[in-house]
């Protein structure tokens, strides 16, 4: 026998594996040996290994384990969870009365979680439906808000139209002075309070009103007052310029002499008037005829 074949009669008889199949107590000794126990190999023959094949349940040292059947426990296997610090995992046991214990899942969960919802969109829809019933029941007999009614149109004319109309005012936007003043005590006045202009027949007083106009131009001025069933007149001036002419306030209305209430009318007189901003002033001269009330001055094209 030599090194590189071990003692192998042939290449293919040589086993590179032999010394797994030694015994301790044959080291030392070759192939054959009588500390392995194994016959002598014969030239030709193929070395046998010595791992034998063993039956199921056979032990790795050569005890034959207890034969168990299929699906029922070991008497030598223990379960982790009756160790000490075993499985903490599993589910404790149940209950000793024999009834299950419940458990919670993730349909469980689901299905309390849709009830939450469901819940609060009653909840939702219990609130507008009362909602609506109160704004209903609040609403009752009164009239669907329009464009119109929203935002009424005031009643009270402005000596500051918007572009393209003319100014018109209430005589108590006018500015008074030398005892003129307002009064309500006279029903008729075609004012918003029912006011009026009154105290003219004092001689001085005055009643002036500023007004502006985007064009310069000759317009009528229209002038509403009141007489006690008789005429009467007052000095118009213009920016300052008396006219020579009175405006004339007769007793259009036809109302009986000292009937105030019954001698509400109109009158009109031109005037020439700058661009932009003019002075109107309606006063009481020592040849004026001055028993009258103003409640209405407006312009209008010629």
């Amino acid at each position: 026998m030599t090194a590189g074949n071990n003692g192998a009669d042939t290449p293919e008889n040589d086993d590179p594996f032999a010394y797994l199949y030694r015994s301790e107590g044959g080291e030392g000794g070759g192939a054959g040996s009588a500390g392995d126990g194994a016959a002598p190999r014969q030239p030709g023959v193929p070395r046998t290994s010595y791992n034998q094949v063993r039956a199921v349940g056979q032990r790795q040292y050569g005890q034959q384990a207890a034969q168990q059947p299929y699906g029922q426990p070991s008497a030598h296997y223990a379960a982790p969870e009756t160790l000490p610090g075993g499985d903490r995992t599993r589910t404790a046991a149940p209950p000793a009365s024999g009834g299950q214990q419940p458990r919670r899942g993730p349909n469980g969960l689901l299905i309390g979680a849709v009830a939450v919802v469901a819940v609060v969109c009653i909840g939702i829809g219990v609130a507008m439906l009362t909602n609506g019933k109160e704004d209903k029941k609040d609403n009752a007999g009164k009239p669907d808000p329009t464009v119109g009614a929203s935002v009424a149109p005031s009643k009270e004319p402005s000596a500051k139209p918007t572009p393209g109309q003319l100014p018109k005012g209430d005589a108590l936007t006018m500015r008074l002075e030398g005892g003129a003043s307002t009064a309500k005590d006279i029903p008729g006045a075609r004012t918003t309070t029912g006011a009026y202009v009154a105290g003219m027949n004092t001689p001085g007083a005055s009643a002036t009103w500023t007004l502006d106009v985007d064009n310069a131009d000759k317009y009528k001025l229209w002038v509403g007052y009141g007489v006690p069933g008789k005429d009467a007149d007052l000095t118009l001036s213009v920016n300052g310029k008396p006219d020579p002419r009175p405006i004339n306030m007769e007793n259009f209305a036809h109302a009986p002499e000292g009937a105030w209430d019954k001698g509400w009318t109109k009158t009109w007189s031109y005037v020439q008037l700058n661009k932009g901003t003019n002075t109107i002033s309606l006063s009481c001269g020592t040849d004026n005829q001055c028993e009258v009330n103003l409640d209405k001055v407006w312009l209008a094209k010629k």
